[in-house]
């Protein structure tokens, strides 16, 4: 079998990338930006860390050959997506990529290629959207870049369209958000109340089958420390809900809801394979809201490793056992499909 190492830039779910890698005896590398990089130093699990004073700079051609050297297939990650972009990943970045790298920018709400279109072509529920402000006429969750870090996202709950415009003014004056951003770079989105999961699922090529890894919930910061507080407390401090993802926790869903849950991944990964071919390969995550009515609603997507999956690094996803009869982590599963690739001579199948 050849000899490959397993990469990831060093963020987002790479930690739970490079373990799962060593725990199927592959060499590991991972690319840091200066500033970031005493994690990967610190755990012995990256063979090989290549420092660079930005993310970007990995498609320069002396980290490429070096990734060359190494015989590297790439595990993409949000970071890769956000900090390199999308355009290099490619057209500038000829190194194998586990997965569709052409797929990667479909997460993005806005442009031709955008995971709204993605949902509604696989006939998936999600919430209503809404063009222009004046169109607004109900509750709604508004998704808008920060001011001062581009590549975050906000959020703010507004009742209607005279609370949105309120709430964003608000907003602009602490500094979060910009007004002008609301026209051309926010998501404007019918707000539903449900319970919220995200569920994390693999698509082997190799296997031909589509395998629900694990379920897990965001912890979000400031909303993780407001709900903490007695409602007095709050109505009298009346915090700014900020909702930044800082962790993730495990969780389950009632056991007769997973035949929606494997019917909305099925139709999902169908969709990616008509609009992007070759489709969906490895990882994904769909985010949903779980109605009273218990109806499915897709609010969010990830064409690629989740963040939630490293809740799961040591441990293994809950359903990753009943294919495995052990629970593994993400990180290990994508590399056991890498490692049927090689034995199968079917690499071709899982790299873009």
């Amino acid at each position: 079998m050849m000899e490959v190492s397993i990469g990831v830039l060093g963020s987002h779910s790479a930690l739970d990338v490079l373990d799962g890698a060593k725990d199927e005896g592959f060499r590991t590398v991972v690319v840091c930006q200066r500033g970031r990089e005493k994690p990967y130093l610190m755990f012995p699990v990256a063979d090989e860390v290549v420092v660079l004073d930005k993310f970007v700079d990995m498609v320069r051609e002396d980290v490429v050959e070096k990734l060359k050297e190494l015989n590297t297939i790439f595990v993409p990650n949000r970071s890769f997506a956000v900090y390199v972009g999308y355009d290099n990943i490619e057209n500038k970045f000829p190194i194998p990529i586990f997965g569709n790298r052409r797929l990667l920018r479909w997460e993005e709400r806005v442009g031709e290629k955008n995971y709204y279109r993605l949902l509604d072509h696989a006939g998936i529920r999600r919430p209503k959207t809404f063009n222009r402000i004046d169109e607004v006429d109900r509750p709604v969750m508004v998704k808008i870049p920060e001011a001062r870090r581009r590549v975050e996202r906000g959020f703010f709950i507004a009742r209607d369209r005279d609370d949105l415009l309120r709430k964003a003014k608000k907003l602009e004056e602490e500094g979060i958000i910009k007004i002008e951003d609301l026209e051309k770079n926010a998501s404007i989105e019918e707000f539903i109340v449900g319970a919220h999961f995200n569920v994390n699922y693999f698509y082997s090529p190799i296997l031909n089958r589509l395998e629900l890894h694990s379920i897990d919930r965001r912890i979000q910061t400031n909303l993780d420390g407001i709900v903490r507080l007695p409602a007095d407390v709050q109505l009298e401090l009346r915090p700014t809900m900020r909702m930044i993802e800082i962790g993730h926790i495990p969780c389950t869903i009632r056991e007769s809801q997973l035949q929606k849950i494997f019917d909305i991944g099925e139709r999902f990964v169908k969709a990616t394979q008509e609009l992007e071919p070759p489709g969906i390969i490895g990882p994904f995550t769909l985010q949903i809201l779980v109605t009273p009515e218990l109806e499915v609603v897709v609010y969010d997507v990830a064409p690629r490793i989740g963040g939630g999956t490293n809740a799961y690094m040591g441990i293994g996803g809950q359903y990753s056992k009943l294919y495995w009869r052990r629970p593994i982590s993400m990180g290990r599963r994508i590399a056991i499909e890498i490692k049927l690739a090689l034995e199968q001579d079917k690499i071709e199948k899982i790299v873009t």
